[in-house]
């Protein structure tokens, strides 16, 4: 599908020095994040946008895919743009938060941009996804928590209990981390997300190392804010963020 590619610009203007990884969420597709990277693109920024692993195929081949594999997609897209461009920004959604910051904690970012980041879970019965995931193959689908109307993102519609049980893995593993993130960091954060609890965010208040620390609240947005109706302020308000700190 149209969804399931990854999306590449190399800018243009006097901000192609400047790059930004973006990645999409859990289950999630590139879709739910190319009206952002379209907009950065259009800015002059030099954009990455990947295809995680075990995404855009099906939700049986994703319950196959370790959460290492996800990490390891993002990361190459951020080293990418790190070979080409003088200041690279990671940025994500959900999922793509958690792989954001986990980048900002072993690279020299210049900031970062998240949006509804996920670090912890909302479901209680996930804490138990790695003994569930026998009996249990999946369970109905988290996306499309979008507060506008005929909009779809593209996940899937199942969720594998075995990638569940990857995430809250990703998810321990940036928590443990947060202190190396010493980058500027903004959260944009929707104040209805019917995905992702308010200890996500409460996880980053009191672990991260930067002393530039933001919360944007979204008013007007479900989860995937990106594609909701707060999406130009996502935008426009990032794009503000990455020249504020791209060194001049």
């Amino acid at each position: 599908m149209s969804s399931a590619v990854s999306f590449k610009s190399a800018g243009h203007g006097p901000m192609a020095r400047v790059g930004v990884a973006i990645s999409h969420g859990f289950t999630s597709s590139p879709q739910s994040m190319r009206g952002w990277a379209d907009y950065l693109a259009n800015e002059g920024f030099a954009v990455n946008l990947p295809l995680l692993a075990g995404h855009g195929t099906s939700w049986e081949e994703m319950s196959r895919t370790p959460w290492q594999h996800w990490y390891r997609d993002y990361e190459a897209a951020y080293l990418e743009l790190a070979a080409r461009c003088d200041v690279v920004f990671t940025a994500g959604l959900s999922m793509g938060g958690a792989l954001a910051l986990r980048v900002a904690e072993h690279h020299p970012v210049a900031g970062v941009a998240v949006v509804n980041p996920g670090l912890t879970f909302s479901d209680k019965r996930a804490k138990y996804s790695g003994v569930l995931k026998y009996v249990l193959k999946s369970v109905p689908a988290i996306g499309d928590d979008i507060k506008a109307s005929g909009i779809t993102e593209g996940a899937y519609t199942r969720t594998p209990v075995a990638s569940v049980h990857q995430l809250g893995k990703l998810f321990a593993d940036t928590v443990a981390g947060l202190d190396r993130v010493t980058a500027p960091t903004v959260v944009f954060r929707s104040t209805v997300d019917r995905v992702v609890p308010d200890t996500s965010v409460e996880a980053i208040q009191a672990g991260i190392g930067t002393k530039e620390l933001s919360i944007v609240p979204l008013h007007n947005s479900y989860h995937v804010a990106t594609m909701d109706n707060d999406a130009p302020q996502i935008f426009a308000e990032s794009a503000a963020f990455f020249r504020k700190h791209a060194g001049g």
